[in-house]
């Protein structure tokens, strides 16, 4: 079945908010028998010892928004170029190549497990999941276990699309059975427990910690729909599956780490939906309660770490963090790198750039766009801010030489927002004369954007030290 491109499923009320940040590229030893008809629960007979020696650090990564697109389904032709412009930053061009030299990095470098936190494809194709997860088993094959969750890209997207010429074509999708077939052994055939009434289950990572891949997505109505949900949240028998295998946890006096593809936390002072949990509160009530203190998610795009309560508060609640891990799909297509000491329970994160330049040179590639891709996908996503900027602009007041110099504040804020390190920026780019202008408008989205990127971090957005609690 073939589609116009510009015949596109046109989204709900709900999404719009989410789909104007998108536009301008801002803005995852027990045994369980039960059953549904989501996901069928198989008897764990006993967990998988990971090859480390007690009271020894463990390094381990975590990425997340892959947003794979098999190179079989694209063509590079109209319809393909047309959809990259139009969209929200992926460099699906370079799809594959990322992530080879993601498994790259994972062979070079040998960390003991990688966690996934959804938004594995690009739109849920078929074809796109098989792919990937014989990357993934490659990663394995080297000696790197490897976590996933699904995202609201993943599961029963009516959204999968090929691309042929200057067409759009309808490109098969998977459903929960095929999901948890070509992922079974990424986390679900060692997991210690599995949730009955979702994809969420419980895996001991390492000596010492237990994660509990938290299935977030909505996606059990995309095919009525007719487009892919994008809001998540948790449900209450999720929350209760929880406070079981905390309960688990602590007989081994191991610390937790959850990890989903929503955020339980604000990443972005702008009043969007659809990034953060819906039913946020409620978790992070269940979170507190059981000492769980540090959560793992993605969905944003963008690089950002929170705490609840903020640093400087005196609110006695148990500080909860939330890294929202940028998008590997787009600028600077990055991933966290983490560290877990047993003895002290101290976890470290900062952030790494995968190094598409050094595979393309190891494996003899002559496109200059892969040998120079740090440079070369800073460039693509500045002038798409650019661009974008000026667009918006267009019907405004101001003259053609004031437009130019707010859409350089915006080409030059965007890159660094979306890395994390705005505020390393900040005094140099509000000296900036479009910077003042932005300041001059009253309303308008693009103008509050502007804002909230500039907004002073209270912590680094691209490194965290802290210590996770005991069970």
């Amino acid at each position: 079945m073939r589609v116009s491109l510009h015949n596109r499923t046109i989204h709900a009320v709900k999404l719009t908010l989410m789909m104007l940040l998108s536009s301008i590229l801002i803005l995852s030893g027990c045994e369980d028998s039960a059953s549904s008809a989501l996901n069928t629960v198989p008897a764990v007979a006993e967990a998988v010892t990971p090859a480390a020696e007690p009271g020894e650090p463990v390094s381990f990564w975590v990425a997340t928004d892959m947003h794979y697109l098999d190179k079989a389904l694209e063509d590079g032709g109209q319809a393909f170029q047309t959809y990259v412009t139009g969209g929200d930053g992926k460099m699906l061009p370079y799809s594959d190549e990322l992530t080879e030299a993601l498994v790259r990095d994972v062979e070079q470098n040998k960390p003991a497990f990688l966690i996934l936190s959804g938004d594995l494809t690009n739109n849920g194709e078929a074809g796109s999941h098989k792919e990937l997860a014989a990357k993934l088993h490659r990663m394995e094959a080297a000696g790197t276990r490897v976590y996933v969750t699904p995202g609201n890209h993943d599961i029963n997207n009516p959204w999968a699309r090929s691309f042929d010429g200057d067409k759009q074509v309808v490109a098969k999708h998977i459903n929960v059975e095929d999901f948890l077939r070509i992922y079974d052994d990424f986390g679900y055939n060692e997991a210690v427990s599995r949730d009955a009434d979702s994809l969420s289950y419980a895996v001991k990572a390492a000596p010492g910690l237990w994660l509990l891949m938290l299935d977030s997505a909505q996606y059990a109505h995309n095919e009525e729909y007719n487009f892919p949900q994008t809001d998540g949240r948790l449900l209450p028998s999720t929350l209760a599956w929880i406070d079981d295998n905390v309960k688990r946890a602590a007989q081994e006096h191991a610390s937790v780490i959850t990890v989903m593809h929503h955020n339980l936390l604000s990443h972005t002072s702008m009043a969007v939906s659809g990034f953060k949990l819906n039913n946020s509160q409620e978790t992070m009530k269940a979170f507190r309660r059981n000492g769980l203190n540090l959560v793992l998610s993605g969905h944003i795009h963008m690089q950002d770490i929170r705490r609840d309560p903020p640093e400087a508060s005196i609110d006695p609640a148990l500080p909860v963090y939330d890294i929202a891990t940028s998008a590997m799909a787009v600028n600077p297509h990055q991933y966290g790198r983490m560290t877990f000491d047993p003895a002290s329970r101290a976890v470290t994160y900062h952030t790494a750039q995968v190094d598409v330049d050094g595979w393309a040179k190891a494996n003899h590639k002559t496109d200059p766009h892969l040998l120079n891709f740090k440079a070369y996908a800073e460039q693509i996503f500045a002038e798409n801010s650019y661009d974008k900027a000026m667009k918006r602009l267009k019907e405004s007041s101001f003259t053609e030489a004031q437009k130019q110099s707010m859409a350089e504040v915006m080409s030059k804020l965007n890159v660094k927002y979306f890395a994390g390190n705005a505020a390393d920026s900040l005094e140099e780019i509000r000296a900036m004369p479009g910077f003042k202008l932005w300041e001059s408008m009253e309303g308008g989205f693009m103008s509050g954007y502007i804002r909230s990127m500039a907004e002073h971090a209270e912590v680094s957005n691209t490194s965290l030290e802290m210590v996770l609690t005991t069970q």
